[in-house]
């Protein structure tokens, strides 16, 4: 019943409301998109009725320009087209704001998964003394990435936000301003952003959007678990930050880029709490206070302004601890809460803001290793093993002048290694701890960043940081287990985790992994291997936190999060929930306060309810282990035949958007990995790869090889076993109704042509077959009838945004048919697709 209300509220203060502002943005007099708005229902209807004839997007498109235009040469056809995509984006932005606008009427504090649902259950179990515990020992960390997912430029974001604004007030007045300030502003950006700029475009929400959704969120689970020896964590919610320090593929990182974001971020932390102490000075103005916090208002203003000026958290908080001991004892504690407020948000921040870490390539560092044994006084005829290289560094300890060597990959390393320590002055430790290990796979990956901090001349106990292996392919997930035990043996390791605590971060690649691996068995995989982890490192006496690399997407370890770390059970350490978010992620699912608010309690309640609330679908038999490791291998199987395909990469290059990725002005990076002209698939990143995928409405990495594994034990009688599986394993359910989220993205009949085509005819088919098997055995698994039925407001929410993209899709492929039939006007079109690029992907939001 709730689900049908929120549907019914749902069509009626967003669907209803884009319709009314769409009709309001058809009139508006943007710059040569006049008609636009008249003739886009003509082209999706063109489509809609065109795929179900079994028409190609050129006969559509053909047959939209005959039918609906005067249009004759291609020039004029391609004009049309661009002024097209441009409408449309725009109507994405509005239903974006619309539908962030709403957020708030589709959601209250009694929602499962927020703060005072908790409350209530543990009340009613008698239970609330054990989630103040857990509260006092647990944590939520989100680090904020640069991967380009999302194309908005800052510009638009800026409007985006401010139309929401104005839609939550129902001011047509405005929004007509806002709609046509939005016609007449760009939607591309005309050169690429620099890692600087990337980082600034997320500072952004860090000041306008975190500093208050986090700092509230904080105070309401004070409010609401109140006791008198109850003090919350200060690291109970925690930002990570990677633009400006992750290295990995990025030949545009650098220490001194890595310097500036860490200077940005310190002075950004300033000028909030400046901000906020303006406010907070407002209400006390009493004697002996105001003296205070006007003193402390000086020295925050100094810091930002003055180059020989700095401010501490400690400072801060000792001056605030001096006004709130007046302030009781003179003038009665009034507004105290104000300064307790402004005391938490230091506490939770501190002078760093977001926790800037610093991310390489395995392989890349071992190329920096070896050239610092080239240049060590080793016999020539002396030939290391890459275990004895690092430990030769460590050991010995060169003192290598490397500010003067013309390699700059090592010297670079090198160089972001030494400044960690200046940038923890100022910034604080939780300013920049951590160094990730991307594709680590052995046990030199994770020591040879301990060899370049001796390199570095750094004493062991000046060593602050945090070493984090990445697991992320199929071979780093099976060599975990090994790896971490090795290294929790190895002497130096040891000494070093013991001075930091003995905690142990490990990070986990769902994107890279699902890419390699296949949907179920990346998810299997990685659910086991954080048990076998969990398992040893107990036995080591170290206590591990496991760091997620998921996407926005299912296919790159996103959909339901709250649903998927409230299902892991017991037998994976429960002692922090750490992910990483990125692109359209930050803006659909963090972009606003309340949003932002929403979600992170969402991640805070599921790692709760794991240790509190006892739950037998949490945990796994050994039957139900078998069952899942049968099918993740059979899914396994059928995803490594399509992998293992010739045609495989091929078919991404020449028939999808891949290779058009890295010609957008999307992000700083290159969009896959090594310098070689040659495409290999482990060099394809996670994101061009789901994204191409995406674009081409077949979302294979989201469900390929789960059809063939139900069916196979559908064949053997067996499939009762697995909807048994499904009614009573939350994280089986809880995949597969992620999966059933990526065939509800897909739409085969855009590419229905492809099946004519010679080359790729038969590989078509492989994916369109294997589509039609896992959403026929995924509906009868679940007893739906029709795909995310559970979920109304979010399949009404996909039907509005697949109805607005269906014209884009038409265009992109269109063009890229064009590509081949036309290559002497092959640079018209291929501008064409980049631009249809950036429309598709915001309007999916979350499948890219």
């Amino acid at each position: 019943m709730r689900n049908n209300n929120r549907s019914e509220k749902f069509r009626q203060i967003v669907e209803n409301k884009f319709q009314i502002y769409n009709s309001l943005f058809m009139s508006l007099p943007y710059d040569k998109m006049s008609n636009i708005g008249m003739l886009l229902p003509f082209l999706y209807e063109e489509s809609k009725e065109g795929y179900e004839a079994g028409k190609t997007p050129e006969d559509i498109l053909e047959n939209f320009f005959t039918n609906h235009t005067h249009l004759k040469t291609e020039k004029e056809k391609l004009d049309l087209l661009f002024k097209i995509i441009q409408y449309i984006e725009r109507q994405v932005v509005l239903f974006d704001s619309i539908e962030d606008a709403a957020f708030p009427q589709l959601h209250s504090d009694s929602d499962a998964g927020t703060v005072q649902n908790i409350f209530d259950r543990a009340t009613q179990q008698n239970s609330v003394q054990e989630v103040r515990d857990k509260l006092n020992e647990f944590g939520v960390k989100v680090v904020f990435t640069a991967h380009p997912t999302q194309f908005y430029p800052n510009s638009v974001q800026r409007i985006l936000h401010d139309l929401k604004t104005q839609i939550t007030a129902d001011s047509i007045t405005n929004i007509d301003l806002l709609l046509q300030q939005l016609g007449k502003t760009p939607f591309v950006n005309k050169e690429k952003p620099t890692p600087l700029d990337e980082a600034m475009s997320i500072i952004y929400y860090l000041r306008y959007i975190y500093y208050d959704s986090l700092g509230e969120l904080f105070t309401e689970i004070k409010s609401v678990f109140k006791t008198e020896n109850f003090h919350l964590n200060e690291d109970l919610f925690q930002l990570g930050f990677w633009p400006g320090g992750d290295r990995d593929g990025n030949p545009f990182v650098t220490a001194e880029i890595t310097r500036k974001v860490a200077e940005e971020l310190h002075l950004s932390i300033l000028k909030s709490y400046y901000s906020h102490l303006k406010y907070v000075r407002r209400r006390l103005s009493f004697s002996g206070v105001s003296e205070i916090l006007e003193k402390l208002s000086q020295k925050l203003y100094d810091a930002i302004f003055k180059e020989d000026c700095d401010i501490s958290a400690e400072e801060m908080i000792t001056e605030i601890n001096k006004a709130e001991e007046i302030l009781s004892e003179k003038h009665n504690g009034l507004f105290k809460e104000l300064l307790e407020n402004f005391r938490d948000r230091i506490r939770i921040f501190g002078t760093h803001f977001a926790g800037l870490d610093l991310r390489q390539d395995s392989r890349v560092l071992q190329k920096a290793i070896d050239f610092l044994i080239s240049k060590s006084e080793i016999n020539e005829s002396e030939s290391l093993t890459e275990n004895q290289k690092f430990k030769y560094l460590i050991e010995n300890k060169p003192d290598f002048n490397f500010a003067n060597w013309d390699e700059d990959l090592t010297k670079d390393t090198l160089q972001s290694i030494a400044q960690i320590t200046q940038i923890q002055a100022k910034n604080g430790e939780r300013g920049m701890n951590r160094y990730i290990i991307s594709n680590s796979e052995a046990v030199k990956d994770v020591m040879n960043v301990l060899a370049f901090f001796k390199v570095c001349q750094y004493e062991d106990d000046e060593i602050k940081m945090d070493i984090i292996p990445l697991f992320e392919t199929m071979e780093g997930l099976g060599n975990g287990e090994s790896v971490m035990k090795e290294l929790y043996e190895n002497s130096f390791y040891k000494a070093h985790l013991e001075r930091r605590g003995n905690q142990q971060t490990i990070m986990l690649g769902f994107s890279d992994g699902t890419k390699d691996g296949g949907y179920l068995k990346a998810n299997w995989e990685i659910f086991t291997t954080k048990e076998k982890l969990t398992k040893i490192s107990k036995e080591y006496g170290i206590k591990v936190v496991f760091f997620d690399g998921r996407g926005g997407p299912p296919a790159r370890g996103g959909g339901k999060t709250h649903d998927f770390y409230a299902s892991q059970g017991k037998t994976i350490a429960n002692n922090k929930i750490e992910l990483t978010i990125q692109g359209q992620t930050i803006t659909s699912v963090f972009g606003n306060k309340e949003q932002a608010k929403f979600n992170f309690e969402q991640l805070l309640t599921a790692g709760i309810e794991n240790d509190v609330f006892s739950n037998f679908k949490k945990e796994l038999t050994e039957n139900e282990r078998t069952l899942f490791e049968e099918l993740s291998t059979l899914s396994f199987e059928k995803y490594s035949s399509l992998k293992a395909n010739p045609l495989f990469v091929p078919y991404l290059q020449e028939m999808s958007t891949l290779e058009y990725y890295g010609k957008a002005n999307i992000g700083s990076r290159p969009s896959k990995r090594g310098g070689s002209s040659e495409l290999k698939f482990e060099d394809l990143r996670a994101i061009p790869f789901v994204g191409s995928w995406s674009q081409l409405k077949q979302n294979v990495p989201g469900f390929f090889g789960v059809g063939t594994a139900l069916n196979q034990f559908k064949k053997e009688n067996k499939f009762e076993e697995v909807r048994q599986l499904y009614k009573d394993s939350d994280f089986f359910r809880t995949l597969i109704l992620n999966s059933m989220m990526s065939l509800s993205k897909s739409y085969f009949p855009l590419t229905s042509y492809m099946k004519k085509d010679e080359k790729y005819g038969d590989f078509w088919q492989i994916l369109f077959d294997e589509y039609q098997l896992s959403r026929a055995l995924m509906l009868e698994l679940t007893g739906f009838k029709a795909l995310m039925e559970e979920e109304p407001v979010s399949k009404k929410s996909v039907e509005i945004r697949e109805k607005i993209v269906l014209p884009l899709l038409s265009i992109q492929q269109y063009a890229l048919i064009k590509i081949k039939k036309n290559p002497e006007n092959k640079e018209a079109f291929e501008k064409l697709v980049i631009r249809s690029l950036f429309g598709n992907i915001n309007a999916s939001r979350n499948s890219a």
